[in-house]
């Protein structure tokens, strides 16, 4: 498998991984949790699970971790407006968002730090680039020293030249900064916020330091595979490889730079600040989750997506095509489809640079493929099983949405009392045909003393 590294602009192969232990080590930057995630959020989670799931597929050992950014301005501030403790809120909105991720079958991570569990970490990370004459305490906070780390590195990832970032940094009269490139590690307290004691005085560490010791502490001092949206690459991610290089002396900090493209509302990127947002749980309650999915990974992950109600629309309606082939009832006939050469197609999309939209279109052939030879006659349950499995490594559950379930719930009833009246008049063949209809639908029925219940498959 190759991926696009922003770093370099180049594929590079994936195997084999960093570590002597053949784990490939990917770090995602995660949210920051000061009120509800939207859609965008969604986007980037269902990238990166279908990265994962794909490499669990291939039988490939992955440590995969994504972080909480549970103290940060925003945070600070909306919790002192809603009159609420900062953990508080941040512990609401962390397992809101948990819940929402399984809601759209996104597998967790083997691990979901937060900063505020990394505090003597990041004390410990800081005092390592003082001692090391890349970092400097002023005035209660302690700055990076940018040129100290060498104008061509630090403007590689995000392809910039240094001096025009000075040209372009500003220098509030609170700092105490030798050069306005630098950027804070720590910040020293300020009334009202909270604070950890250190070196330096009592205060908080800077955005930048904590997914670096969080990094660091889960995964080791080099990953394979660093992961966040493009909007990160400057200066996130930018002071990430500055500050973990210097502090480790190891480059490259991670093997492959993989950055997401945002999701668009009109001509603007999702955004909580610019506040054109669509929360996760209303695309949910309208579309489901394959829609959801679909909607994302028909679409290149480098390739910027916008949002519209036609777009999930047509994704809703794809989902229940796939739904349909794989399970629509078929013959005894030979069937004639090629389903292992569907899945070399898809393994092949799917090993350059995580090819969704190549891989979807061979599951999109087979299901037709499948809808043809069914209608025909032909035995399709081989090739239901390669799509079943195919899909599941996309993500897909192949799950009726729920509106849609609550909507047929009253009919499905009906015919469960049908077919009881038909079991009791012992005509066997339309009971059993209600029976296996309603199965090939997703749809199981159980008998008992008590009489038959229905569950979704």
């Amino acid at each position: 498998m190759q991926l696009t590294d922003t770093l370099s602009t180049s594929r590079k192969p994936l195997l084999p991984p960093v570590g002597d232990d053949g784990v490939v080590r990917i770090y995602v930057c995660g949210i920051t949790p000061y009120s509800e995630a939207h859609v965008g959020h969604a986007l980037h989670a269902i990238v990166f699970d279908t990265l994962r799931r794909y490499l669990d597929w291939r039988g490939i050992p992955v440590r995969h971790i994504q972080n909480f950014t549970d103290i940060d301005d925003k945070l600070i501030e909306r919790a002192n407006r809603l009159g609420i403790p900062m953990a508080e809120l941040a512990e609401q909105n962390i397992r809101q968002y948990l819940a929402q991720l399984a809601a759209m079958n996104v597998l967790p991570a083997h691990q979901y730090p937060r900063v505020t569990q990394v505090m003597p970490q990041i004390i410990r990370f800081i005092d390592g680039l003082i001692a090391k004459g890349f970092a400097y305490a002023a005035g209660g906070d302690v700055y990076y020293r940018v040129r100290a780390f060498g104008a061509e590195r630090y403007g590689a990832l995000a392809k910039r030249d240094i001096d025009d970032l000075r040209a372009g940094a500003r220098v509030d009269p609170t700092e105490h900064k030798e050069d306005p490139l630098d950027f804070a590690l720590w910040k020293a307290a300020k009334p009202g916020e909270p604070s950890w004691e250190s070196p330096w005085g009592p205060g908080r560490p800077g955005w930048h330091i904590e997914c670096s010791a969080m990094a660091l502490e889960t995964l080791g001092e080099q990953i394979d595979i660093h992961g966040g949206g493009m909007d990160l690459i400057f200066p996130h991610h930018t002071n990430e490889i500055a500050q973990t290089e210097a502090y480790t002396g190891k480059p490259p900090f991670a093997r492959i730079w993989m950055h997401n493209a945002l999701l668009q509302l009109g001509s603007e990127k999702m955004s909580k600040s610019i506040g054109n947002l669509v929360s996760i749980q209303e695309a949910l309650d309208r579309y489901g989750a394959d829609a959801l999915r679909l909607f994302v990974i028909t679409s290149h992950y480098r390739s910027p997506v916008t949002y519209s109600e036609e777009a999930l629309e047509a994704a809703k309606a794809g989902a229940e095509r796939l739904r349909h082939a794989a399970f629509a009832p078929g013959g005894s006939q030979p069937a004639g489809i090629d389903h292992e050469a569907v899945r070399a197609r898809f393994i092949e999309a799917m090993d350059d640079d995580l090819n969704t939209p190549r891989a979807l279109a061979a599951l999109f052939e087979l299901a037709r493929e499948i809808n043809r030879a069914a209608a025909a006659g032909g035995d399709v349950a081989p090739a239901q099983g390669v799509l079943r499995e195919l899909c599941g490594v996309l993500g897909l559950t192949l799950q009726a949405p729920a509106g849609r379930r609550r909507e047929a719930a009253p009919f499905i009833d009906l015919l469960v009392e049908l077919r009881a009246e038909l079991r009791a008049a012992k005509q066997w063949a339309l009971a059993d045909r209600i029976r296996d209809r309603l199965a090939d639908l997703g749809i199981d029925l159980k008998d008992s003393p008590d009489g038959t219940t229905w569950s979704e498959r």
